[in-house]
């Protein structure tokens, strides 16, 4: 089977599958050169935000802990349906923005690029008039004393200037951009999506205003619950941080497109202080309880998004010049085809923890426990996830494909030492599952469940940072449909695996999930399809 070139012209390469691609250049894998710079600084500030808000979460919840058992389980309850609720709008919302700005921001610097790079050629054709040295050599040695580039400087200076008034509005104004400064950018996707998180943002506060009750009792509070009445005037406080949260996200999205994922990072650290400050002071000093913990929270989304917000504003136009620039049917669509994605997802694992549930509350306590260290993979290789997705975006969007294949490759080799770094850390839980429990059989449990644990970290990783490949390559739809064949897999194995080997049967289904989703992503590239297709003869 001969390659051939995967030119665009070229004649088109037989099928194969360059398995070998996932292996390119791995020896650089430790080398910190400026792709791995590039990442990793994209990457880094990407994770610590992303671990953010779980840390405040914690802190928070040890401040409503002192307030008693009930409080407690109020907001646990509470926060839970809140985090469930935006999940399925913050995942589509902010993975297209991210893909959306990269391209648009990469193809708007280019056309700037092009037009500013005129030849000389052409204003020396606007100079005809103009009296320059006929011998620059001869002019800089006997007249002025100038070095010839002095010389030819100057002379391009008096150039420009007489050439000035073809630029010059008849109010004396100029709209020449070489003078003007660094213009902010018109990215058309940044007003969309700021747009559509304003929109979704009022949606989800007013779902959680007008159906806290009934939301709450599908969570299993009852309404005789002593739970029920503090988390209703909980969940209903939080819901008011819904608009700006899901604006503060998209311009969280907006920065990742841009590949500033410091920007947001210190502006998230700063809201979070600034909860965490507020939380003793309201919930304790005010005595405003429960209460005071849902406002401190507020407080922070509104701070966050009004700082984010008068940032962008230095550096985009978000005003859009008509209402048609806006791309509200290519985010609909790709939205909505990554809520397909996010509600298979939640399903295959609400479902195996709902079956872990059946089987007690022995069994539930160590499956909650393990699935979150399970799951911790994810806040570090999210970070990885982000960065590749800015980067494919903008490489895909110059048809820069070299660059594409290197930061693919590097990035998931990165992923997989990651994953494996993980996977000894997890091993580790077999010997610290006292931490968690002091029930004998729930250590037990904890302990069955770590080789599963463990041995899939490479594996999760692996899943998550492909799907930010996908995204950075705009494979949404596949991704999507991907993901729901997974699902259907995974549901299937969960209810013949729990029949049969309950406990144990549960992982072993879990693990199968990870590793289709895996295998998801490594097939769409694998097989050179879709916008892999240039991989074919690469």
């Amino acid at each position: 089977m001969n390659d051939k070139s995967c030119s665009n012209n070229a004649t088109k390469s037989k099928y194969k599958i360059p398995l070998s691609i996932f292996f390119k250049d791995a020896r650089l894998v430790f080398k910190f050169d400026s792709l791995a710079k590039e990442i990793l600084g994209i990457a880094f500030p990407s994770a610590l935000a992303i671990a953010a808000d779980p840390i405040a979460s914690l802190i928070e919840t040890a401040f409503i802990g002192h307030l008693g058992p009930v409080q407690l389980a109020a907001a646990g309850v509470a926060i839970a349906l809140f985090n469930q609720a935006s999940k399925v709008t913050i995942f589509p919302l902010v993975s297209i923005t991210t893909s959306f700005v990269a391209e648009e921001d990469t193809l708007e610097k280019n056309n700037t690029t092009a037009m500013e790079k005129k030849p000389i050629e052409n204003i020396m054709d606007k100079s005809k008039d103009v009296a320059l040295p006929q011998d620059i050599e001869e002019y800089a040695s006997e007249e002025k004393n100038e070095t010839p580039t002095q010389v030819l400087a100057a002379s391009v200076e008096l150039i420009e200037k007489s050439t000035e008034h073809e630029t010059n509005n008849g109010d004396g104004t100029n709209t020449s951009n070489s003078n003007s400064g660094r213009k902010k950018r018109h990215i058309s996707s940044a007003s969309t999506a700021l747009l559509f998180g304003l929109i979704l943002g009022l949606i989800q506060a007013a779902t959680l205003l007008f159906a806290a009750k009934p939301l709450l009792r599908v969570m299993g509070l009852k309404s005789n619950s002593p739970t029920l009445i503090p988390a209703e005037k909980y969940l209903k406080l939080r819901s008011l941080g819904a608009p700006p949260m899901l604006l503060s996200l998209a311009m969280q999205g907006i920065f990742r497109g841009f590949k500033d994922t410091t920007t947001p990072l210190y502006v998230i650290v700063l809201g979070y202080s600034v909860k965490i400050a507020l939380d003793p002071v309201l919930i304790y000093a005010f005595k405003w309880g429960l209460n005071g913990a849902a406002i401190s929270h507020v407080f922070s989304q509104y701070m966050m998004a009004l700082v984010l917000l008068l940032i962008l504003l230095t550096k985009v136009v978000l005003m859009p010049p008509s209402i048609k620039d806006l791309q509200f049917s290519r985010f609909l669509k790709n939205g909505g085809m990554l809520f397909a994605k996010v509600v298979a997802v939640t399903f295959c694992v609400t479902l195996a923890a709902s079956l872990a549930s059946r089987l007690g509350s022995i069994q539930m306590a160590a499956f909650q426990t393990c699935l979150q260290v399970w799951l911790t993979s994810s806040l570090l290789s999210d970070g990885l996830a982000i960065a590749v997705q800015a980067i494919l975006a903008s490489s895909f969007a110059e048809k820069d494909y070299d660059k594409v294949v290197a930061a693919t490759t590097r990035t998931l080799q990165m992923t997989l030492v990651l994953g494996l770094g993980l996977s000894l850390v997890g091993s580790c839980l077999y010997f610290g599952a006292g931490m968690f429990s002091e029930s004998g059989p729930v250590v037990h449990l904890i302990r069955i469940a770590v080789p599963f644990v463990a041995a899939t970290q490479p594996i999760n990783a692996l899943a998550f940072v492909f799907d930010g490949v996908n995204y950075g390559a705009s494979d949404f739809a596949y991704s999507a449909y991907s993901m729901v064949m997974v699902s259907f897999a995974t549901i299937a194995s969960l209810f013949l695996l729990y029949k049969s080997n309950g406990f144990i049967g549960i992982w072993i289904a879990l693990t199968i999930y990870m590793t289709l989703r895996m295998f998801a992503g490594l097939f769409r590239m694998g097989t050179c399809s879709g916008p892999w297709r240039f991989l074919r003869g690469y």
